[in-house]
């Protein structure tokens, strides 16, 4: 049965003297209990069957059903009802069996002082109150426990479903970006293409250096976003340029005019600052910034030194300068490739990383056909250390660009005398591309030598 719910608590006097029943009803008459009454342990059953009653007082001897034997029954049947045995002093076996059987709150002797009965009756009432507000209170907290575990597996559920669908849009944006970002490399080159518009064809130079970075990430295994960054850094490199006179884009930079010299040396600058602004950009922005620093800290626009220029810089240059060397953007002279790249080896550790240069020649072998650099039996001679029966690599043109002799031509002694002359009388400095195996080279410096 459950527990008293009424607004007073509920006492049941259980005695077969209706004397002692009157004595004990006139005593809680003040008190703010309902009081019931039973005459036998039967009557007392049937009134419990009826109705929750909070406590019980039963005699300890009474006919048919002892007080004892009541109160084990009621133990059973309805625990939650307190349970006092009301008893003489000589009913000590009873008081054992009612505490044993019937696990009784309180025994009480008669004859009882009321004032204590009073007491035990608070006290016994109060006791019940605070374990029935216990027993709710865990109650409460199980099924709020239940609650939340469900609450939290719900919980659990819905934000693995959320993280899974955060996930899944992560990584479609992810996608989009990485997109985003080769979308930007292939509208970089075609500006750089409409750019390059503004030059003669024979000054055109971005296709070429998009090339050759492009070798060089592949063949140092650069990561997908530094080969990205590489490449957009080289087909916007000169973007600053644009704003110039036609005649200052196809100038030699050593030929340009001391009004030009500031314009030259500040489109680095103004090459970044067309392109920083684009989010996917700005690590292209700042190795275009540094692409005209040098190794010995006379470049610009900071001046930096050594490994202070970012490497990608430095890879970028040596890229620039060799296509510019060969389109006469730097020099006067047009070079070709093996020419440029011996330009570059002259100024290691002046203009360029001496420690890229070498590797940057084979990367050149890889990208151009034409570059005998890179071949071990082709060497690069001034024309006073030639031989006669060495065998030209490459054709060998004036400064001014006169072609001079054919690659091929095998050269004699009286020949180097005439190209040592011409050289004398030109005031230039040529380079010679030579093959000399040792079989012509050697007779050649014994007739030289005596």
């Amino acid at each position: 049965m459950e527990e008293p719910v009424a607004d007073k608590p509920v006492v049941l006097l259980v005695d077969d003297e209706t004397s002692i029943l009157n004595s004990l009803r006139r005593l809680l008459r003040n008190q703010p209990y309902e009081v019931l009454l039973a005459e036998s342990g039967a009557q007392a059953l049937e009134v419990l069957e009826q109705r929750p009653v909070s406590l019980v007082i039963s005699d300890a001897r009474m006919p048919n059903m002892d007080g004892a034997t009541l109160l084990a029954h009621i133990h059973q049947r309805f625990p939650a009802t307190l349970r006092i045995l009301l008893t003489g002093y000589a009913d000590m076996d009873t008081i054992a069996k009612a505490i044993n059987d019937g696990q009784i709150h309180r025994y009480i002797s008669k004859p009882w002082n009321d004032e204590e009965l009073l007491v035990t009756l608070r006290q016994a009432l109060a006791y019940q109150h605070s374990e029935s507000e216990r027993r709710r209170l865990e109650q409460l907290a199980q099924t709020q426990n239940q609650q939340l575990k469900a609450l939290n597996a719900s919980l659990e559920q819905r934000v693995a479903a959320r993280t899974a669908e955060l996930q899944q849009t992560a990584d479609m944006l992810d996608l989009a970006y990485e997109e985003l970002k080769r979308s930007y490399v292939t509208g970089t080159e075609v500006f750089s293409l409409l750019a390059n518009l503004r030059l003669p064809k024979a000054k055109q130079t971005n296709r070429q250096v998009i090339e050759l970075i492009r070798v060089c990430c592949t063949r140092h295994r650069l990561d997908e976003g530094r080969s990205r960054d590489l490449t957009m850094a080289a087909a916007l490199y000169n973007i600053g340029k644009m704003s110039w006179s036609d005649s200052m884009l196809t100038c030699p930079a050593d030929l340009l005019p001391h009004t030009e010299r500031d314009l030259y040396r500040a489109y680095p600058k103004h090459s970044e600052s067309l392109v920083m602004t684009l989010e996917p950009m700005k690590e292209a922005a700042r190795i275009i910034l540094h692409h005209q620093e040098r190794w010995d800290g006379s470049g610009f626009p900071g001046r930096l030194k050594g490994e202070a220029i970012p490497q990608d810089a430095r890879w970028l240059k040596l890229a620039v300068d060799f296509i510019e060397l060969q389109r006469g953007l730097i020099l006067e002279r047009q070079m070709n490739s093996d020419e440029a790249l011996v330009y570059i080896r002259r100024y290691a550790g002046k203009l360029y990383d001496p420690g890229l240069v070498e590797d940057f020649v084979k990367v050149c072998a890889e990208f151009l056909s034409d570059v005998t650099l890179a071949d071990p039996t082709v060497k690069v001679l001034s024309t006073r250390d030639l031989a006669g029966g060495m065998v030209l690599a490459r054709n060998l043109n004036a400064d001014n660009g006169m072609l001079l002799l054919n690659a091929g031509k095998v050269l004699s002694a009286a020949l180097v005398d005439k190209l040592i002359a011409f050289e004398e009388m030109e005031g230039g400095k040529y380079s010679v591309f030579v093959k000399a195996p040792e079989e012509l080279v050697l007779p050649a410096v014994a007739q030289t030598t005596a």
